[in-house]
C-alpha cells in the first residue's frame, strides 16, 4: 500500500479516479469540437483511462508481483466494462432522457460527469481484485 495510511485504499482510488475522470471529462469537452459526442466520449475515455492507471499503480495499490504489461491488460478488461456503463449513461442521458425532459442546459457535459461518476464502486473492486491483485507469493506487496 502506498501513499500513507491517513487515507484509505480506497479513498485513494476515488481521489485518484478523481483527477482521471477530470482529464477524462476535460479531454471529451475539447475532442467534442472536432468530432461527434459519442465518439468523443470513447477516446477522452481512454485518456482518463491511461491516467488512471498510472496514478493507481503508484499511489493505490500495492505491487501485485505482476509486470507492467500484465497489469495494464487487466485494468483494460476491467475498463471495458466500465467503459460500457459510462457510455450507456453518458449517451442515454445526453440523447434520451435529458430532451425528454426539456433539459438542455449543458446537458452532454452533465450527462458525462454523472457517466463517469457511476463506474467508481465496481472499477475499485475489480482493479483491487484483479488487475492489482496480489500474485501468490507476493503478500508482502513488494
Amino acid at each position: 500500500m502506498r501513499g500513507g495510511r491517513q487515507m484509505g485504499e480506497f479513498g485513494r482510488f476515488l481521489v485518484t479516479g478523481g483527477v482521471a475522470a477530470g482529464v477524462n471529462v476535460l479531454s471529451r469537452w475539447v475532442l467534442s469540437h472536432g468530432m461527434v459526442y459519442e465518439l468523443a466520449v470513447v477516446i477522452a475515455y481512454l485518456i482518463g483511462m491511461t491516467t488512471a492507471y498510472v496514478l493507481a499503480r503508484v499511489f493505490v495499490f500495492a505491487r501485485s508481483g505482476r509486470t507492467m504489461r500484465d497489469e495494464a491488460a487487466r485494468f483494460a478488461l476491467v475498463n471495458v466494462a466500465a467503459l460500457a456503463q459510462v457510455w450507456i449513461v453518458s449517451v442515454g442521458l445526453a440523447r434520451l432522457v435529458f430532451p425528454w425532459l426539456g433539459f438542455g442546459w449543458h446537458a452532454e457535459d452533465i450527462a458525462h460527469l454523472i457517466g463517469v461518476a457511476v463506474p467508481a464502486v465496481t472499477s475499485y473492486f475489480g482493479h483491487r481484485h484483479f488487475s492489482f491483485a496480489v500474485t501468490r507469493g507476493r503478500e508482502d506487496g513488494i
